[in-house]
C-alpha cells in the first residue's frame, strides 16, 4: 500500500530485548551442544565424556529484536574431591547469580542424584526456570514423555517444559521463542555478528583440548589442560604454540603416543578446525609438559586461567 512506503521493518519499531540465560544441568546432559545449536556456531567444545566444559562460556544469539546471552556452565556434580571439581561447581553456581532466566537441561526419561543437586540450587531462585528435556530423539515410545513431563512439573514451579533434541535441532525454535519472550526490554550488549565473549586464544586452546578429550581414555582427559603460549599473525599465516599440561610422566607418554602419532593426529585435527574458524592458514605446534598435581592446586588453576 502507498501509505506503507518507507515504513521501518517491525524489528525497528519494537523495543529491543536482551538478557542473560544460564544453561545448567548435570554433567554430560548436552548443555554445550544445546548452546552451540541455539547460537548457530560452535562456541563450546563437546565430547561424550562428563565434565568436558570447565569454564563459563557465553554464547550470543541475536534474532529479531532479541539478543540472548546463553551462559554455558560446567555440569554440577556431587563427586567434587579435587580443587578443579570444586571450582567447576562454583562456576556453575555463580552463573545463576543475576541472570534473567534459567534453562535447566535434563535427559529424557532419566533422573539422577546429580539432577537433584541441580534442582536444589534452583530452589528459591527469582529468575524463571525453563526445563529443556534433551535427547527426545532417542525415545522410541514418545507417549512415555508425557508422564515424565508431568512428574517433572511436580518438582518445581517451572515456567515451561520443552522437549528438545540438541543433536538434531528438534524443538529448539520453540525453546528459543520461550526464552526470548521472557527477556527484559534492554539494549543489546554485543554487535549483531558476535557469538561469544571469549578470545580467539581461548577458543584455540579449547579446540585442542576437545581433540585430546575425544581421543584419550577415561582418566587422562581429567588430568590435562591446554594453554595458548603464542598466537601471532605473520602475513597470511597464523602461528600458534600450545602447551598441554598433564600430571604424570605416564600421562605425557599416552598423550604423545608411540612415535608421536597420537599427538600428531590431535594437532592435525585441531589445525583443520582452527583454519576453518580463522579462515586462514595455521601453523600449530603442540608440546606436552608435566606439572604434578595441578588439578588439585588452587594457585596452579588460577595461573592456568581457570575461574572460581
Amino acid at each position: 500500500m502507498p501509505g506503507d512506503q518507507g515504513a521501518p521493518p517491525p524489528s525497528e519499531t519494537l523495543p529491543r530485548r536482551c538478557g542473560h540465560v544460564a544453561v545448567v544441568g548435570r554433567p554430560n546432559v548436552g548443555k554445550s551442544t544445546l548452546v552451540n545449536r541455539l547460537v548457530g556456531q560452535k562456541v563450546s567444545i563437546t565430547s561424550t565424556k562428563p565434565q568436558t566444559t570447565r569454564h563459563r562460556i557465553l554464547g550470543v544469539r541475536t534474532a529479531g529484536v532479541a539478543q540472548t546471552l546463553y551462559v554455558d556452565t560446567p555440569g554440577l556434580h556431587r563427586a567434587a574431591g579435587r580443587a578443579m571439581n570444586r571450582m567447576m561447581n562454583r562456576v556453575a553456581g555463580a552463573a545463576l547469580e543475576d541472570v534473567d532466566l534459567v534453562v535447566f537441561v535434563v535427559e529424557a526419561l532419566r533422573w539422577t542424584t546429580d539432577d537433584d543437586l541441580v534442582l536444589g540450587t534452583l530452589q528459591g531462585l527469582r529468575a524463571p526456570v525453563i526445563v529443556a528435556i534433551n535427547q527426545v530423539d532417542r525415545v522410541r515410545e514418545k507417549e512415555a514423555l508425557l508422564p515424565f513431563m508431568a512428574e517433572l512439573a511436580t518438582r518445581l514451579d517451572f515456567a515451561e517444559i520443552v522437549p528438545v533434541s540438541a543433536r538434531r535441532g528438534t524443538g529448539l525454535p520453540s525453546l528459543a521463542r520461550e526464552v526470548e519472550r521472557r527477556l527484559p526490554p534492554a539494549p543489546w550488549l554485543f554487535p549483531e555478528d558476535q557469538v561469544t565473549d571469549r578470545s580467539v586464544r581461548f577458543l584455540a586452546a579449547e579446540i585442542v583440548r576437545e581433540k585430546l578429550t575425544r581421543r584419550m581414555g577415561d582418566e587422562v582427559p581429567y588430568r590435562l589442560s591446554v594453554e595458548t603460549e603464542e598466537f601471532v599473525e605473520e602475513g597470511a599465516l597464523t602461528r600458534i604454540r600450545m602447551v598441554v599440561w598433564v600430571e604424570k610422566a605416564g600421562q605425557k607418554a599416552i598423550v604423545i603416543g608411540q612415535g608421536g602419532r597420537a599427538l600428531k593426529a590431535v594437532a592435525t585435527q585441531a589445525r583443520r578446525d582452527l583454519e576453518r574458524m580463522l579462515e586462514r592458514p595455521v601453523y600449530l605446534s603442540v608440546w606436552v609438559k608435566v606439572r604434578e598435581g595441578w588439578s588439585d592446586d588452587k594457585q596452579a588453576l588460577r595461573r592456568m586461567g581457570y575461574e572460581g
